[in-house]
Protein backbone atom coordinates (compact mmCIF):
# COMPACT_ATOMS: atom_id res chain seq x y z
CA UNK A 1 0.00 0.00 0.00
CA UNK A 2 1.27 3.39 -0.77
CA UNK A 3 2.20 6.09 1.83
CA UNK A 4 -1.31 8.45 1.01
CA UNK A 5 -3.27 4.75 1.09
CA UNK A 6 -2.78 3.99 4.73
CA UNK A 7 -3.18 7.84 5.61
CA UNK A 8 -6.64 6.80 5.68
CA UNK A 9 -6.11 3.93 8.41
CA UNK A 10 -5.76 6.37 11.22
CA UNK A 11 -9.87 6.55 11.26
CA UNK A 12 -10.61 3.54 10.66
CA UNK A 13 -8.43 1.31 12.86
CA UNK A 14 -10.40 1.07 15.74
CA UNK A 15 -12.89 -0.22 13.86
CA UNK A 16 -10.70 -3.29 12.44
CA UNK A 17 -11.11 -5.98 14.78
CA UNK A 18 -14.69 -5.94 15.43
CA UNK A 19 -15.58 -5.17 11.72
CA UNK A 20 -13.76 -8.27 10.73
CA UNK A 21 -14.73 -10.54 13.22
CA UNK A 22 -18.47 -10.04 12.45
CA UNK A 23 -17.75 -11.17 8.82
CA UNK A 24 -19.08 -14.51 7.61
CA UNK A 25 -17.01 -17.26 6.43
CA UNK A 26 -17.16 -19.22 3.15
CA UNK A 27 -16.29 -22.81 2.53
CA UNK A 28 -13.59 -21.49 0.06
CA UNK A 29 -13.01 -18.36 0.83
CA UNK A 30 -15.24 -17.72 -2.69
CA UNK A 31 -19.35 -17.32 -2.95
CA UNK A 32 -20.02 -18.96 -6.44
CA UNK A 33 -22.81 -17.27 -8.40
CA UNK A 34 -23.95 -17.05 -11.66
CA UNK A 35 -21.52 -14.66 -13.78
CA UNK A 36 -21.25 -14.27 -17.50
CA UNK A 37 -21.59 -16.69 -19.94
CA UNK A 38 -22.50 -19.44 -17.15
CA UNK A 39 -19.51 -18.35 -15.14
CA UNK A 40 -19.11 -18.50 -11.63
CA UNK A 41 -18.28 -15.60 -10.13
CA UNK A 42 -14.92 -15.29 -7.38
CA UNK A 43 -15.61 -12.77 -5.12
CA UNK A 44 -12.57 -11.09 -2.67
CA UNK A 45 -13.15 -10.20 0.26
CA UNK A 46 -10.69 -6.90 1.13
CA UNK A 47 -10.41 -4.71 4.03
CA UNK A 48 -12.40 -1.19 3.30
CA UNK A 49 -9.83 1.06 1.89
CA UNK A 50 -10.99 3.98 3.24
CA UNK A 51 -10.81 7.97 1.44
CA UNK A 52 -7.08 7.98 0.26
CA UNK A 53 -5.46 5.78 -1.99
CA UNK A 54 -5.57 3.47 -5.34
CA UNK A 55 -7.74 0.98 -4.00
CA UNK A 56 -10.08 3.64 -2.80
CA UNK A 57 -10.18 5.13 -6.23
CA UNK A 58 -10.65 1.72 -7.89
CA UNK A 59 -13.85 1.51 -5.32
CA UNK A 60 -14.94 4.73 -6.54
CA UNK A 61 -14.57 4.67 -10.15
CA UNK A 62 -14.81 0.56 -10.97
CA UNK A 63 -11.94 -0.04 -12.07
CA UNK A 64 -10.61 -2.75 -10.18
CA UNK A 65 -14.13 -4.58 -10.73
CA UNK A 66 -13.75 -4.02 -14.07
CA UNK A 67 -10.49 -5.63 -13.88
CA UNK A 68 -11.12 -8.93 -12.01
CA UNK A 69 -13.96 -9.13 -14.37
CA UNK A 70 -11.82 -10.26 -17.02
CA UNK A 71 -11.38 -13.69 -14.65
CA UNK A 72 -14.86 -13.51 -13.70
CA UNK A 73 -14.51 -12.12 -10.08
CA UNK A 74 -15.56 -9.01 -7.65
CA UNK A 75 -14.81 -7.37 -4.52
CA UNK A 76 -16.38 -7.82 -1.61
CA UNK A 77 -15.05 -4.78 0.74
CA UNK A 78 -15.13 -6.23 4.47
CA UNK A 79 -14.45 -4.30 7.66
CA UNK A 80 -12.06 -1.79 7.64
CA UNK A 81 -8.35 -1.82 7.07
CA UNK A 82 -6.61 -1.15 9.87
CA UNK A 83 -3.58 -3.00 11.53
CA UNK A 84 -2.30 -6.50 10.43
CA UNK A 85 -2.60 -8.52 13.53
CA UNK A 86 -7.14 -8.70 13.43
CA UNK A 87 -6.56 -8.84 9.46
CA UNK A 88 -4.49 -11.94 9.89
CA UNK A 89 -6.74 -13.25 11.88
CA UNK A 90 -9.62 -12.48 10.04
CA UNK A 91 -7.66 -14.20 6.69
CA UNK A 92 -7.04 -17.23 9.10
CA UNK A 93 -10.79 -17.55 10.09
CA UNK A 94 -11.75 -16.82 6.06
CA UNK A 95 -12.94 -13.89 7.05
CA UNK A 96 -10.93 -11.72 4.20
CA UNK A 97 -9.08 -13.34 1.16
CA UNK A 98 -6.01 -10.78 0.88
CA UNK A 99 -5.02 -8.34 3.06
CA UNK A 100 -2.13 -5.44 3.69
CA UNK A 101 0.66 -4.98 6.42
CA UNK A 102 4.45 -4.88 7.30
CA UNK A 103 6.83 -7.75 7.02
CA UNK A 104 7.61 -7.09 11.06
CA UNK A 105 3.60 -7.55 11.83
CA UNK A 106 3.86 -10.37 9.48
CA UNK A 107 6.88 -11.94 10.76
CA UNK A 108 5.37 -11.73 14.22
CA UNK A 109 2.04 -13.37 12.75
CA UNK A 110 4.01 -15.94 10.76
CA UNK A 111 5.16 -17.20 14.72
CA UNK A 112 1.65 -18.37 15.64
CA UNK A 113 -0.26 -20.51 13.48
CA UNK A 114 -0.26 -18.33 10.46
CA UNK A 115 -3.19 -18.97 7.95
CA UNK A 116 -2.24 -16.94 4.83
CA UNK A 117 1.40 -16.13 2.55
CA UNK A 118 2.79 -13.28 1.38
CA UNK A 119 2.57 -12.78 -2.75
CA UNK A 120 3.91 -9.05 -3.12
CA UNK A 121 6.10 -6.61 -1.50
CA UNK A 122 6.94 -2.43 -1.43
CA UNK A 123 10.19 -1.31 -0.29
CA UNK A 124 10.32 0.00 3.05
CA UNK A 125 9.42 3.43 3.42
CA UNK A 126 12.39 5.44 3.96
CA UNK A 127 10.75 8.70 5.50
CA UNK A 128 6.64 8.47 6.36
CA UNK A 129 8.13 5.58 9.26
CA UNK A 130 10.28 6.49 12.17
CA UNK A 131 10.57 7.75 16.47
CA UNK A 132 8.63 11.20 16.18
CA UNK A 133 8.98 13.69 19.44
CA UNK A 134 7.16 16.90 19.52
CA UNK A 135 8.86 19.77 18.53
CA UNK A 136 9.97 21.79 21.83
CA UNK A 137 11.07 18.35 22.55
CA UNK A 138 14.91 18.30 24.71
CA UNK A 139 15.30 14.69 22.83
CA UNK A 140 18.10 15.39 20.24
CA UNK A 141 19.18 12.22 19.57
CA UNK A 142 18.70 8.46 19.74
CA UNK A 143 21.16 8.75 23.08
CA UNK A 144 18.68 10.89 24.67
CA UNK A 145 15.66 8.39 24.41
CA UNK A 146 17.81 6.96 27.92
CA UNK A 147 15.36 6.32 30.70
CA UNK A 148 12.68 8.02 28.98
CA UNK A 149 9.12 6.40 27.37
CA UNK A 150 8.39 5.66 24.34
CA UNK A 151 4.62 4.31 22.87
CA UNK A 152 4.85 1.53 20.30
CA UNK A 153 2.52 -0.92 19.27
CA UNK A 154 3.64 -4.43 20.51
CA UNK A 155 5.36 -7.15 17.64
CA UNK A 156 5.41 -5.11 14.29
CA UNK A 157 6.66 -1.87 12.81
CA UNK A 158 6.34 0.68 15.94
CA UNK A 159 8.38 -1.85 18.07
CA UNK A 160 10.60 -2.50 15.57
CA UNK A 161 11.75 1.05 14.75
CA UNK A 162 12.48 1.61 18.46
CA UNK A 163 14.37 -1.56 18.56
CA UNK A 164 16.46 -1.33 15.53
CA UNK A 165 17.18 2.53 16.00
CA UNK A 166 18.81 1.50 19.80
CA UNK A 167 20.64 -1.28 18.18
CA UNK A 168 21.92 0.77 15.60
CA UNK A 169 23.38 3.18 17.99
CA UNK A 170 24.73 0.59 20.45
CA UNK A 171 21.81 1.12 23.07
CA UNK A 172 20.32 -1.61 25.48
CA UNK A 173 16.79 -2.33 24.73
CA UNK A 174 16.14 -1.90 28.60
CA UNK A 175 17.75 0.86 29.23
CA UNK A 176 14.98 2.83 27.19
CA UNK A 177 10.97 2.04 28.84
CA UNK A 178 8.49 0.62 26.12
CA UNK A 179 4.98 1.89 26.82
CA UNK A 180 2.61 -0.83 24.69
CA UNK A 181 -0.53 1.11 23.26
CA UNK A 182 -2.72 0.52 19.93
CA UNK A 183 -1.50 2.63 17.26
CA UNK A 184 -4.95 4.33 17.38
CA UNK A 185 -5.37 4.86 20.66
CA UNK A 186 -1.60 6.68 20.89
CA UNK A 187 -2.08 10.17 19.80
CA UNK A 188 -3.86 11.30 22.72
CA UNK A 189 -1.03 10.05 24.89
CA UNK A 190 1.96 11.76 22.83
CA UNK A 191 0.11 14.81 22.83
CA UNK A 192 -0.48 15.03 26.38
CA UNK A 193 3.24 14.54 27.32
CA UNK A 194 2.52 11.19 29.08
CA UNK A 195 5.28 9.50 27.07
CA UNK A 196 8.35 11.38 25.48
CA UNK A 197 8.42 9.97 22.29
CA UNK A 198 6.16 7.44 19.88
CA UNK A 199 7.65 5.13 17.04
CA UNK A 200 4.88 4.60 14.36
CA UNK A 201 4.14 4.81 10.50
CA UNK A 202 3.06 7.19 7.97
CA UNK A 203 -0.54 6.78 8.71
CA UNK A 204 0.40 8.32 12.45
CA UNK A 205 3.47 10.59 11.59
CA UNK A 206 1.54 12.20 9.02
CA UNK A 207 -1.33 13.94 11.08
CA UNK A 208 0.92 14.40 13.99
CA UNK A 209 3.76 16.02 11.91
CA UNK A 210 1.26 18.19 10.02
CA UNK A 211 -1.36 18.91 12.85
CA UNK A 212 0.22 18.58 16.22
CA UNK A 213 3.67 20.20 16.00
CA UNK A 214 6.01 16.79 16.09
CA UNK A 215 9.20 16.31 14.33
CA UNK A 216 10.92 12.91 13.51
CA UNK A 217 13.85 12.27 15.54
CA UNK A 218 15.08 9.39 12.97
CA UNK A 219 13.37 7.90 9.99
CA UNK A 220 13.40 4.39 8.74
CA UNK A 221 15.96 5.31 6.40
CA UNK A 222 18.47 6.61 9.00
CA UNK A 223 17.84 3.44 10.98
CA UNK A 224 18.59 1.20 7.87
CA UNK A 225 15.04 -0.20 8.25
CA UNK A 226 13.87 -3.85 6.09
CA UNK A 227 9.82 -2.57 7.07
CA UNK A 228 8.94 -3.35 3.76
CA UNK A 229 4.99 -3.42 3.56
CA UNK A 230 3.43 -6.81 2.06
CA UNK A 231 0.58 -8.27 0.95
CA UNK A 232 -0.75 -11.42 2.29
CA UNK A 233 -3.66 -14.01 0.46
CA UNK A 234 -5.58 -16.54 2.35
CA UNK A 235 -4.10 -19.96 2.72
CA UNK A 236 -5.57 -22.32 -0.18
CA UNK A 237 -7.01 -18.61 -2.11
CA UNK A 238 -4.16 -18.66 -4.86
CA UNK A 239 -4.06 -22.24 -5.31
CA UNK A 240 -7.94 -22.42 -5.81
CA UNK A 241 -7.61 -18.56 -7.59
CA UNK A 242 -4.72 -18.32 -9.21
CA UNK A 243 -5.58 -15.78 -11.90
CA UNK A 244 -7.89 -13.58 -9.22
CA UNK A 245 -4.45 -12.90 -7.51
CA UNK A 246 -2.36 -12.38 -10.38
CA UNK A 247 -5.02 -9.88 -11.70
CA UNK A 248 -4.93 -7.61 -8.44
CA UNK A 249 -1.58 -8.18 -8.16
CA UNK A 250 -1.05 -6.65 -11.36
CA UNK A 251 -3.93 -3.88 -10.42
CA UNK A 252 -1.65 -3.14 -6.99
CA UNK A 253 1.50 -2.89 -9.58
CA UNK A 254 -0.32 -0.72 -12.09
CA UNK A 255 -2.06 1.74 -9.98
CA UNK A 256 0.84 2.32 -7.78
CA UNK A 257 2.75 3.79 -10.38
CA UNK A 258 -0.24 6.31 -11.33
CA UNK A 259 -0.59 7.18 -7.59
CA UNK A 260 3.20 7.84 -7.36
CA UNK A 261 3.04 9.95 -10.09
CA UNK A 262 -0.04 12.11 -8.94
CA UNK A 263 -0.53 11.44 -5.18
CA UNK A 264 -2.27 14.39 -4.69
CA UNK A 265 -4.91 13.40 -6.96
CA UNK A 266 -5.41 10.03 -4.61
CA UNK A 267 -6.20 12.07 -2.07
CA UNK A 268 -9.67 12.61 -0.89
CA UNK A 269 -11.16 9.71 -3.03
CA UNK A 270 -15.17 10.14 -1.37
CA UNK A 271 -14.89 13.29 0.76
CA UNK A 272 -12.81 16.51 1.44
CA UNK A 273 -14.60 16.64 5.02
CA UNK A 274 -15.21 15.12 8.20
CA UNK A 275 -12.85 12.81 9.95
CA UNK A 276 -11.48 10.46 7.55
CA UNK A 277 -10.53 13.38 5.05
CA UNK A 278 -6.94 15.02 4.42
CA UNK A 279 -6.10 18.72 5.51
CA UNK A 280 -4.37 20.73 3.38
CA UNK A 281 -1.44 20.46 5.79
CA UNK A 282 -1.57 16.68 6.06
CA UNK A 283 -2.14 16.58 2.56
CA UNK A 284 1.79 18.83 1.95
CA UNK A 285 3.38 16.00 4.05
CA UNK A 286 1.76 12.88 2.40
CA UNK A 287 2.52 13.68 -1.09
CA UNK A 288 6.04 14.37 -0.20
CA UNK A 289 5.68 10.80 1.54
CA UNK A 290 4.23 9.26 -1.30
CA UNK A 291 6.88 10.69 -3.93
CA UNK A 292 9.43 9.02 -2.36
CA UNK A 293 7.93 5.62 -1.52
CA UNK A 294 7.81 2.60 -3.67
CA UNK A 295 5.25 0.29 -5.71
CA UNK A 296 4.62 -3.21 -5.19
CA UNK A 297 6.49 -5.99 -6.84
CA UNK A 298 6.82 -9.62 -6.95
CA UNK A 299 8.93 -10.96 -4.22
CA UNK A 300 12.57 -11.47 -5.26
CA UNK A 301 15.61 -13.53 -3.71
CA UNK A 302 17.11 -10.21 -2.79
CA UNK A 303 13.36 -8.94 -0.64
CA UNK A 304 13.05 -12.57 1.00
CA UNK A 305 16.51 -12.29 2.10
CA UNK A 306 15.85 -9.30 4.16
CA UNK A 307 12.44 -10.97 5.50
CA UNK A 308 15.05 -13.29 6.94
CA UNK A 309 17.35 -10.37 8.49
CA UNK A 310 13.91 -8.93 10.01
CA UNK A 311 13.05 -12.18 11.50
CA UNK A 312 16.08 -13.09 13.20
CA UNK A 313 16.52 -9.31 14.66
CA UNK A 314 12.74 -10.22 16.18
CA UNK A 315 13.92 -13.24 17.30
CA UNK A 316 17.40 -11.59 18.78
CA UNK A 317 15.40 -9.32 20.40
CA UNK A 318 12.74 -11.70 22.07
CA UNK A 319 10.15 -10.25 19.71
CA UNK A 320 9.16 -13.79 18.72
CA UNK A 321 10.12 -16.62 21.08
CA UNK A 322 11.73 -18.47 18.23
CA UNK A 323 13.62 -17.46 14.60
CA UNK A 324 10.91 -17.63 12.26
CA UNK A 325 11.58 -19.31 8.68
CA UNK A 326 9.26 -16.75 6.32
CA UNK A 327 10.10 -18.82 2.94
CA UNK A 328 7.78 -21.44 3.13
CA UNK A 329 5.06 -18.59 3.28
CA UNK A 330 5.89 -16.69 0.53
CA UNK A 331 4.36 -16.98 -3.36
CA UNK A 332 5.65 -16.33 -6.76
CA UNK A 333 3.30 -14.24 -7.91
CA UNK A 334 4.37 -14.59 -11.55
CA UNK A 335 4.35 -18.22 -11.29
CA UNK A 336 0.76 -18.29 -10.42
CA UNK A 337 -1.53 -21.10 -12.36
CA UNK A 338 1.70 -22.06 -13.69
CA UNK A 339 2.22 -25.40 -11.58
CA UNK A 340 4.07 -23.58 -8.95
CA UNK A 341 3.14 -23.42 -5.41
Amino acid sequence: MTPSARLALAATALLASTALAACGSSTDGAKASVGGAGAAEVVLRLPDPGNNGFLARGKKDGTLDKALAAVHAKVAWTGSAGPFAPAAQALSADQLDIAQGSITSAVAALAQKPGFKLFAQTAPDGVGEGILVKNDSPIKSVQDLVGRKVAVSQGGTSEYLLLKALEKNGIPADKVERVYLRADQTSGVFNSGQVDAWATWNTFSTPAVANAGARFLVNGKEIGSDNYAVWAVRNGFADKHPEVVKTFYAYLRDNGQKEKADPAGYLNVFTDAGPTAVTPAEKEVAVNVSRQGAVAGAISEADTARFGVVASFFADQKVTKQLVDVKPYLVDVDQLGDGAK
